[in-house]
């Protein structure tokens, strides 16, 4: 079965809810996934390493997940950076619904917005950027995707992101450095590449 329909604004294939286990060594969680998106039935396995090695989030710090699926990178944050404002965006309607319950079962409903992207307020800008994004959109995509989102990082501001090195990670760490968003490489295991990703001056877009 394909899995294209977790890119779909509204899945059409059945929903069947349970629950998933995410155990780190710092945070565990049973949260609830369902069909129609992404990693339904397990914590993906790129999305585990990224959460092992993420840095500290600073007091306050202003969060956004990119395609946050059933929400475990939006929980994971929540559960580590009690002040944290976490943004997870998703196209997907089940994925954002799945957020908005997770978040709430651990008490976090009112440190976490969920919404589709064309909701998220222009003015808005973002300490931490920590995502699984969405490989399989394609390269066109994927890159128009990531030069939405990078320039809402605060001048200091730093996004982590996961990508399997045989889909692509080098290459798009290369792309990133030369649209002037210098990247490297935070960390390497079981075929996942973590991308450390900052922002030049030229690219500095300041709060309203």
């Amino acid at each position: 079965m394909s899995d294209r329909h977790y890119f779909d604004d509204d899945p059409d294939i059945a929903s069947s809810p349970h629950p998933v286990e995410i155990s780190l060594p710092d945070v565990a969680l049973t949260l609830t996934a369902d069909r129609g998106v992404f990693s339904a039935d397990r914590l993906d396995a790129g999305t585990k390493l990224l959460l092992l090695e993420l840095p500290p989030f600073d007091d306050g710090a202003r969060v956004l997940d990119i395609g946050c699926g059933w929400g475990p990178i939006t929980c994971v944050v929540a559960a580590r950076a009690a002040t944290a404002r976490i943004w997870a965006v998703d196209v997907n309607r089940r994925a954002r619904e799945l957020t908005i319950a997770n978040a709430a079962s651990m008490g976090a409903a009112d440190r976490v917005c969920v919404a589709p992207p064309d909701e998220v307020p222009d003015e808005l800008v973002f300490d931490r950027i920590v995502s699984n994004p969405p490989i399989r959109i394609g390269k066109t995509a994927l890159h128009g995707l990531l030069l939405r989102w990078l320039p809402r990082l605060t001048p200091d501001g730093t996004a982590h992101l996961v990508v399997q090195k045989h889909l692509g990670s080098d290459s798009l760490a290369r792309w990133l450095t030369e649209q002037g968003y210098p990247t490297t490489r935070l960390a390497s295991r079981a075929g996942y590449r973590i991308l450390e990703v900052r922002r030049t001056d030229g690219h500095s877009r300041e709060t309203a």
